[in-house]
């Protein structure tokens, strides 16, 4: 197999942790590696909402970090939940100066939306609803013109090489169906989420937990795998992935109504459209199970300025049949994020040495058992940059390391099992749904071997059979009520999950 060595920081995918940790590794030599162009397969470019920033005279760092912890369902570390709300101001600072449009009030300063479970209106957005896009275009062109930076796409992450001690001394790729190594001082994972795993999803269809599964197959620590997000309000114009309608058209007055005009959402919370994102999803869940539908109305609230306030979800709307100036938006629950992932620090070092992760493939313990929208952008610029200096400190690449690439698993098997977890592992779990989904991720990994999609989806099966309670986005109608606030730690193959608060 051909070998690259590289003294300096290695950096898979290219999503705003990734792009941020090469900018924060300089003058550190970095070779970004992906899949695909940039800004063309990562969930970050599709964001819409914007990133949560106390930057109001009426709001503060606490008051953000403690909105977080109250929506992580008690599973939020505060400490890391403050240091993202702490650093977050500079971090939106920083990409403004990188050329980032954030919306802007007369006076110069940042305009902000409410959007749920916030107490108060600190979104920074671009556009309405292009910040995900815009911020992306800005943090790639600095990468690109980064003299430490070396940009290489079209490679495909297939294992982490280790030495006979265990740490990660580099990755195996592929590109253009050959096997390479590469060589380097560290290894920051900064591959998304595990949404391709899902029939319905929000994120791009070909993250389907790769670093996730990879990671654990090399003796990774996993944190809190059972913890998937569900946006309530994918639309649902039978398109995979689903065109997402951001939370912040609910912060704008948008209502959630059945399908005959009457809205729901208070008899299932006295929040209503702006309670948590998993009681909407599940209220949403259960209108559309009853056979009454859910739509989103925002006729009233944005009306004729849905093209300009909103032009991502005009366009999508739009494609299908629906306009959303005149007409209310059919909605469904979708894959969105993964809050669990490779254990981290607040520096992104996991339990194997010379390994980092960052967004949303690790798992800091900052959003806990539900993610406070419109975090994740600010999680990647935060902890992709912390992440970045951390490991930009190892030492010179002077080991290499050996590797046993696992298979991939095949288009027709990959339907099926995102069949399964959408069925199973989705909105609404019970034992039953959960075993038979056990039962066929062993099936499938015997019939094609143990791929990195099939490890990722046997750890959120197995954590959510695990966790007989419900909590955030993991609700089990078989143990409806919560039980102990405590985290999911485990590794792969050990004999069973342990739990631990933290």
């Amino acid at each position: 197999m051909k070998r690259r060595r590289h003294d300096g920081v290695l950096v898979v995918g290219a999503g705003l942790a990734g792009l941020t940790a090469a900018l924060a590794a300089a003058p550190r030599q970095v070779l970004l590696i992906a899949e695909t162009a940039l800004n063309a397969g990562c969930a970050s470019a599709w964001a819409q909402g914007g990133m949560a920033v106390a930057l109001a005279e009426d709001d503060s760092p606490a008051l953000h970090a403690a909105d977080t912890v109250a929506a992580g369902a008690g599973l939020v570390d505060p400490a890391v939940a403050r240091l993202l709300a702490d650093e977050g101001p500079a971090a939106v600072r920083a990409l403004a100066e990188l050329g980032a449009p954030f919306d802007r009030t007369a006076d110069g300063g940042f305009a902000q939306s409410l959007e749920a479970a916030h107490g108060r209106a600190r979104v920074a957005r671009v556009g309405g609803d292009q910040a995900g896009r815009a911020i992306m275009e800005a943090v790639s062109v600095a990468v690109m013109a980064a003299p430490h930076i070396e940009v290489r796409t079209g490679l495909r992450l297939r294992a982490l090489l280790q030495d006979a001690e265990g740490r990660v001394r580099g990755i195996v790729v592929e590109e253009d169906g050959v096997l390479s190594e590469i060589v380097a001082s560290a290894v920051i994972l900064a591959t998304g989420g595990v949404g391709g795993l899902y029939a319905l999803t929000t994120t791009p269809a070909g993250l389907v937990g790769d670093g996730l599964g990879l990671a654990a197959l090399a003796g990774a620590r996993i944190a809190d795998p059972e913890f998937v997000q569900f946006h309530p309000t994918a639309i649902d114009i039978g398109r995979d992935p689903a065109p997402l309608a951001t939370e912040a058209l609910r912060g704008e007055g948008a209502i959630l109504v059945d399908g005959d005009g009457e809205r729901f959402m208070a008899r299932y919370d006295a929040r209503g459209e702006l309670a948590p994102r998993d009681v909407v999803a599940r209220a949403i869940h259960a209108e559309i199970v009853a056979g009454r539908g859910a739509f989103l109305d925002a006729r009233a609230a944005v009306g004729d300025r849905f093209p300009e306030e909103f032009p991502a979800v005009f366009a999508a709307c739009m494609s299908g049949g629906i306009d959303p100036r005149r007409q209310p938006i059919p909605v469904t629950p979708a894959c969105h994020y993964h809050m669990g992932g490779i254990a981290t620090d607040a520096d992104g070092r996991t339990s194997l040495p010379g390994l980092y992760a960052a967004g949303e493939c690790a798992s800091t313990g900052v959003h806990g058992a539900n993610r406070l929208a419109s975090n994740s952008l600010l999680e990647a610029a935060v902890f992709g940059a912390r992440a970045g200096r951390a490991a930009a400190a190892e030492a010179g690449a002077e080991t290499s390391g050996w590797a046993t690439v696992p298979p991939r698993l095949p288009h027709t098997a990959l339907q099926t099992l995102r069949q399964a977890m959408s069925r199973h592992a989705g909105v609404i779990r019970d034992a039953a749904g959960l075993t038979t989904l056990l039962t066929l991720i062993d099936d499938l990994e015997t019939a094609h071997g143990r791929s990195a999609a099939l490890v990722a989806a046997r750890l959120i099966a197995t954590a959510a059979l695990a966790r007989q309670e419900s909590r955030g986005g993991h609700f089990r109608a078989d143990f409806p009520a919560a039980g102990q606030a405590s985290r999911t730690f485990t590794t792969l193959d050990s004999p069973g999950l342990r739990f631990a608060a933290e």
